[in-house]
């Protein structure tokens, strides 16, 4: 099972967090099943940017971005080199260390804060 750790965020997840999830699920659902609620308006489905995050290790083993994922990110707030979404990522072995942006574009939220 891969490792994940994930930085403090002030209102997802205030003192980080490490989490442990199964092979060949998405990050984003890896997150929701471990209580870190972080956004996701489009329900996983490549749509939208809220689930946005910034692999700080553990990029260069990840599944490749499609198009549409590189489309999309290149509307996402704080956008960095090593930024992806997370309902994008199919986690397999390696371990991975995120940072979630302070920010993000959602018209409506579904999570209150």
């Amino acid at each position: 099972m891969p490792k994940i750790i994930i930085k403090p965020h002030s209102e997802i997840c205030p003192k980080g967090a490490e989490i442990e999830a199964e092979k060949g699920s998405s990050l984003c659902e890896a997150m929701l099943d471990n209580k870190i609620n972080i956004e996701h308006a489009c329900e996983l489905s490549c749509a939208c940017t809220t689930c946005h995050v910034i692999v700080t290790s553990g990029f260069e083993k990840l599944n490749e971005a499609s198009e549409d994922e590189e489309d999309l990110l290149d509307k996402a707030w704080g956008l960095e080199q090593r930024s992806r979404l997370s309902c994008q990522i199919i986690l397999d072995e390696d371990d991975l260390e995120i940072e979630i942006p302070k920010y993000n574009i959602n018209m409506v939220s579904e999570n209150p804060h």
